[in-house]
């Protein structure tokens, strides 16, 4: 005699707190997707308003050429330049002394008064307007240092007015290490020096770069330092010159050049300003690419 099958019930049921939840957790990814497109949304926009803009006169040509009749019409090679030396001899001055400076008060520093007035320089230094750092620039390194209105002076106060972001940066990379691998070290033998060289540092390099990006971002953008120390309305060269510059001379800088022309020169084509927009902000962005990539590829070198 065959047995009736038993229909076995069902273990989990959907219950109504279970669809509540359910439905919570879509509501909430719904207003995260939202947020995240209320940010890249602006960003595509302008990105596409200026290259609408600027197409007319946008090209390689643009970027090789010179100013003409007046700034009115031509290229901005001089205004390029110029901002890479102020950009590269910036990083170069204020990487090392921001990174060596983290090292300090994350690494060796104790907890005194003095340390605590270090940090506390760092905070209020990065909340000052560019403008009294340019304000700073003129009387420190302008006339004090008698360095003139330069490449020089004009260098100088960006590398100190990026300097806190690259201390607190390469300061949150160092301490995200884990306390474990210098305890490690320390036990085989190993001093500080050559434990934050060898296992630290490596292991902190991508958020490092992190502080780096911002700094390179930050600095071809600004107007005010550049424009009270070192940057100048005109300043004639040769097409396609690699090396235009000295560092004692006054440069141009797109930042400046970008206000000039938008604001100074009568008569210049309409798409001359949004295409040298374009062009600055193309080239933070290449920069920022270039060094995400590195830090990414870094990451994944990662053994935790």
């Amino acid at each position: 005699m065959a047995t009736p099958a038993l229909t076995a019930a069902p273990r989990f049921v959907r219950t109504p707190h279970v669809a509540r939840k359910e439905r919570a957790e879509k509501v909430a990814r719904a207003i995260f997707l939202l947020m995240a497109a209320a940010m890249v949304v602006p960003l595509v926009a302008i990105l596409s308003y200026l290259l609408w803009r600027a197409s007319p006169v946008l090209s390689w040509d643009f970027l090789t050429d010179v100013p003409r009749r007046g700034m009115t019409d031509g290229g901005i090679w001089p205004a390029f330049v110029g901002t890479l030396y102020l950009v590269g001899l910036s990083l170069a001055i204020s990487a090392p002394i921001g990174v060596m400076a983290a090292i300090y008060l994350n690494e060796y520093s104790k907890d005194n008064w003095f340390n605590r007035a270090i940090n506390l320089a760092v905070i209020n230094l990065a909340g000052v307007p560019s403008i009294v750092h340019a304000l700073f620039g003129l009387g420190a390194f302008v006339y004090a240092a008698k360095f003139g209105y330069s490449i020089l002076s004009a260098s100088l106060t960006l590398a100190i007015m990026t300097l806190p972001v690259i201390i607190a940066s390469t300061r949150e990379a160092l301490a995200s290490v884990p306390h474990s691998f210098r305890e490690a070290c320390w036990n085989v033998g190993a001093t500080r020096w050559q434990t934050i060289r060898a296992v630290v540092l490596p292991n902190s390099i991508s958020g490092i770069l992190t502080g780096l990006i911002l700094q390179v971002s930050r600095a071809a953008g600004e107007t005010a330092p550049v424009m009270f120390t070192g940057a100048v309305f005109f300043k004639a060269i040769e097409r396609g010159e690699l090396f235009p510059y000295r560092l004692d001379e006054q440069c141009m800088a797109l930042s400046m050049h970008l206000y000039t022309v938008a604001t100074q020169v009568p008569n210049v084509k309409e798409a001359i300003p949004y295409a040298t927009a374009v062009v600055l902000l193309g080239s933070v962005l290449l920069v920022n690419a270039a060094a995400v990539t590195l830090r990414v590829w870094l990451r994944g070198r990662k053994r935790w």
